[in-house]
């Protein structure tokens, strides 16, 4: 059991479900101050040097900032990424998705930090990264991509609803527009796509059974359900019933069953006839 298990049965009851429908719905917002009120989108900015004289809003208005100023090229991101972003999160669950969309957040901003005070206490310059170009989660918002890639990489989706791609070959263009902007782009820009990289790559590799959530691995279960449905389900609504006194949990709820290896067939006991039964060939 790693670390993130353990904190699902810690704190795994606070997380938000549809958190998707959030993120997206803060960009439409956003966008929607962009369009009204123009200057008002400089306010809302991710900006240490103002956070640090007492603007502490920004620590959460910077998530409001849309990835694109365009209409249609929203619609299209925000029709994609719900899609992806709602079956990550049937996928893991939504405490881990929960982690990965705020655990990019928090590196975001710890990058945007640390870059700040490099600046300030090294150079002796302060610099505004609002001047450069703003900081979004737009980075964060496209390693729901990646992961989703990583999880799914053989299924097809189409670009633009017209082109059906492979999400494998859309997730190593990504990668390689990334590359180029990183390369290219701003301090923000590269501290963006840095902060999340470093969490698609930290997520990843400290969840090394995250196997389990491949689609071999779900139809697998899928199918063992299935086939044990019938098998599990008796008068009263329970669930286990021993083969030789028939008695069940509904009985008596310390009961404890187990199904015997060495019977030909699902055969259930209970702890009292487990070992003392004669299995059924």
């Amino acid at each position: 059991m790693n670390w993130l298990n353990k904190l699902e049965k810690k704190i795994g009851r606070f997380a938000i479900p549809n958190l998707t429908v959030y993120l997206l719905a803060g960009y439409v917002v956003g966008f929607v101050v962009m369009y009204l009120t123009p200057n008002l989108i400089d306010w809302l900015t991710l900006e240490p040097a103002y956070i640090v004289r007492g603007q502490v809003w920004r620590l959460i208005s910077w998530v409001l900032i849309p990835p694109t100023v365009q209409p249609v090229s929203l619609l299209f991101l925000v029709l994609l990424y719900y899609s992806l972003g709602t079956a990550l999160e049937r996928t893991w669950g939504s405490f881990r998705y929960n982690v990965y969309i705020f655990s990019g957040i928090l590196f975001t901003m710890i990058a945007v930090f640390i870059l700040y005070s490099v600046f300030l206490f090294v150079y002796g310059v302060e610099v505004q990264l609002s001047g450069v170009s703003r900081i979004s989660t737009n980075y964060i918002t496209m390693s729901i991509f990646l992961a989703f890639a990583a999880i799914y990489p053989d299924m097809e989706v189409y670009l633009y609803f017209i082109l059906p791609i492979k999400m494998k070959w859309m997730a190593i263009v990504y990668a390689v527009m990334a590359l180029y902007y990183f390369i290219t782009g701003g301090l923000a820009v590269r501290v963006a796509i840095g902060a999340s990289l470093l969490n698609f790559v930290i997520f990843f590799f400290s969840n090394r059974n995250m196997r389990r959530f491949s689609p071999k691995e779900q139809a697998r279960k899928a199918k063992f359900k299935k086939q044990s449905a019938p098998h599990m389900h008796y008068a009263g609504g329970a669930k286990h019933r021993c083969a030789v006194c028939g008695r069940t949990e509904l009985d008596d709820p310390c009961l404890e069953f187990r199904f015997c290896s060495k019977c030909n067939g699902n055969y259930e006991y209970c702890q009292d006839h487990l070992f003392t039964h004669e299995h059924v060939k």
